[in-house]
């Protein structure tokens, strides 16, 4: 791929971590300087998803097809089902000349990392495992086996997320508005020149 546009911003964390809610928080605060990548997903959607919006939700056979044609930055299995960052995503929210946030799995950050995208690395972790089990039983949407492997692959996830070096900052989530204050100061400080004047150009205007 051609490196064209700003560094994307990658966030990374187990499910429940808080990473969507972070990321809904940053879209609707700076709509016009970062745009959403949406992954696709071979699951079936959850109440109140919307296909295009929240992810582009396809077939097992139709993905794997495209995969083989090259079309994907990254992709990876979790929990019985398919996921991944088409070339295309990328592509339409580079053009516009916003920011692209990819949320992804761990999987894909490792191959997200030998592309030439230079991704701003974040990984968002949850303040316990216990935590962490208590907001993914609250959501009340999967079976207890399912729950159980999600618990599996977040202790795997968070022991990834803690080695040195494979993220640029670790954000514990334990509190909601002090986490959020955290990946705004990263990003403002790490974006690109321009990127950064227009962040601190807003934060004058908005009085912050």
């Amino acid at each position: 791929m051609v490196q064209k546009g700003p560094r994307p911003l990658v966030l990374c964390g187990p499910s429940g971590s808080g990473k969507s809610t972070l990321l809904k928080r940053l879209l609707k605060e700076f709509p016009d300087k970062f745009g959403f990548s949406v992954s696709h997903t071979t699951r079936g959607p959850r109440s109140g998803e919307k296909n295009g919006v929240h992810y582009h939700f396809t077939t097992k056979p139709e993905m794997t097809a495209a995969i083989e044609r090259g079309e994907f930055i990254e992709n990876a299995t979790f929990s019985g089902n398919m996921y991944g960052t088409s070339k295309q995503a990328v592509a339409d929210v580079r053009r516009t000349g916003k920011i692209c946030v990819l949320d992804i799995e761990i999987e894909g950050v490792k191959q997200v990392k030998t592309t030439d995208l230079n991704p701003l690395l974040v990984f968002v972790m949850p303040p316990s495992i216990q935590e962490l089990e208590r907001r993914l039983r609250a959501r009340n949407t999967e079976h207890e086996d399912a729950l159980k492997k999600r618990l599996e692959t977040a202790i795997r996830e968070i022991e990834f997320g803690q080695q040195p070096g494979n993220f640029h900052i670790v954000i514990l989530n334990d509190n909601l508005d002090k986490a959020y204050a955290e990946l705004r100061e990263f990003i403002t400080q790490n974006v690109e020149d321009n990127d950064q004047d227009s962040v601190a150009d807003e934060n004058e205007s908005n009085g912050k």
